[in-house]
């Protein structure tokens, strides 16, 4: 019996080793399986935080570029506003002179009546009740507060307003993001500083300051031309009979002048004027019109800004001593014969101006020259620890973006501007993304 004899479960302790092996293969496995799990949710989280957080970021811009916008409309409001008050500045002068005039009948309200008919005289006869209103439009009275009110909140509220805004746009949006961010990880202490870094901002030079006499200008005049009460007031009546055969096709004229206009400095300007012009006729000039300043009121912001309207400084108080033809000859270029304004009385007007205080179309934001061809977009990279110190590398991009929320009238395209607060917010694609081929690829 030479040969070794083999029991039986001789290699049972060989296959416990193989199955030891296989349970910790599969345990490993497991465990790398729950590791891979939670840097995918870890990483998921952070994605869906960095997000909200470039979306509030967003919506932060979109907030401050309405509320310019709505402040460029509040400017607006104000200088239509401003108009309304030099208006009713000048039509308090007017008042105040014809009732000066209709007291001392230069010229008599009844002749007046008899020339144009009776509503004329009628009309004429009523100013008496206007005598005093020339205080309200004094450069102390209740319209030259008002006016300078409305100036103040201009400059030293909305002007100032704008200028923070703009300011402190980037600091705000950063602390939005941030406290985002920490809404999101509620686990972290308070003073808890996230790796954070912005790798691309448009902000910087998208909105610029603007001068006033722009498209601020255009927008008041637009608003202006809504209100009848600002716009030209001009009427003529004519007599019905001949004076002299030579002037057969010429009349007795009553002449209401009146405009509320924009300067060339951005200054609000009302002037109001009445006259009677009785034709005349003599062998020197032939036929021309002799002025009768009935009633007249003019309005600057600023004392130094000339009267457009012909006019001359020193016009004489009467004409009793000195033919009024003559002295327009000698001391104007006036057109007494074919002219169609109130010059005398325009005069009147400006030796009697008051000193209103005011600064004309202020300077305000809107977007720059460039802002059509990139968008509002910035971009965000957020680092933070993962599982097992695994540092987690997260992507993100909010837009702010300027759409109508429907069509032009007209039809044709509008660009975005800080007039219209039709501002939004949305992410949009990071530079670094794989196939973003452009600064601001947008997620639709």
């Amino acid at each position: 019996m030479g040969r070794a004899s083999v029991l039986p479960g001789s290699q049972a302790g060989q296959a416990l080793v193989l199955g030891m092996i296989m349970v910790g293969l599969l345990a490993a496995a497991m465990l790398r399986y729950v590791m891979v799990g939670q840097v995918a949710t870890a990483k998921s989280r952070q994605f869906h935080a960095l997000d909200a957080a470039a979306y509030s970021g967003a919506q932060v811009q979109a907030r401050a570029l309405n509320m310019l916008a709505y402040i460029n409309r509040a400017h607006t409001g104000h200088q239509v506003a401003m108009a309304h008050l030099v208006t009713l500045g000048s039509w308090s002068l007017l008042g105040d002179a014809q009732a000066r005039q209709v007291a001392v009948g230069n010229p008599p309200h009844y002749l007046l009546g008899m020339l144009f008919g009776p509503s004329h005289g009628a009309a004429y006869a009523a100013a008496r009740r206007a005598v005093g209103l020339k205080r309200l439009a004094a450069t102390q009275g209740e319209l030259a507060a008002a006016y300078a009110s409305h100036d103040k909140t201009v400059r030293e509220v909305l002007v100032a307003v704008q200028h923070e805004i703009v300011r402190g746009l980037p600091a705000v949006r950063d602390h939005a993001i941030r406290h985002i961010l920490a809404r999101n990880y509620p686990e972290l202490p308070d003073d808890f500083r996230f790796n954070l870094s912005i790798d691309a901002d448009a902000w910087p030079g998208y909105v610029q300051l603007q001068s006033g006499q722009g498209a601020l200008r255009q927008l008041v005049r637009q608003a202006a031309g809504l209100y009848g009460f600002l716009g030209r007031r001009h009427q003529t009546g004519f007599n019905t009979w001949a004076v002299h055969p030579v002037c057969a096709v010429l009349r007795h004229q009553l002449r209401r002048r009146g405009s509320t206009y924009l300067d060339r400095q951005g200054i609000w300007q009302s002037v109001d004027t009445q006259s009677f012009h009785a034709l005349r006729f003599n062998r020197w000039v032939g036929c021309y019109y002799r002025e009768y300043p009935m009633g007249w009121g003019w309005i600057p912001a600023r004392s130094s800004i000339p009267l457009s309207q012909p006019h001359v400084t020193n016009a004489p108080e009467n004409f009793s001593n000195r033919d009024f033809w003559r002295w327009v000859s000698e001391a104007t270029n006036w057109d007494i014969i074919t002219g169609t304004g109130n010059p005398l009385a325009t005069s009147r007007a400006a030796s009697a101006r008051q000193r209103w205080q005011g600064g004309g179309l202020p300077a305000h934001f809107d977007t720059s020259s460039t802002a059509a061809r990139r968008p509002l977009l910035f971009a965000l990279t957020l680092r933070h620890p993962g599982p097992e110190g695994l540092l987690i590398t997260t992507q993100a991009a909010g837009q702010s973006f300027f759409a109508r929320p429907h069509s032009r009238a007209d039809g044709g395209h509008e660009r975005a501007n800080l007039f219209h607060p039709y501002w939004q917010a949305r992410l949009a694609s990071h530079p670094d993304a794989p196939g973003n081929t452009r600064f601001g690829g947008v997620h639709e």
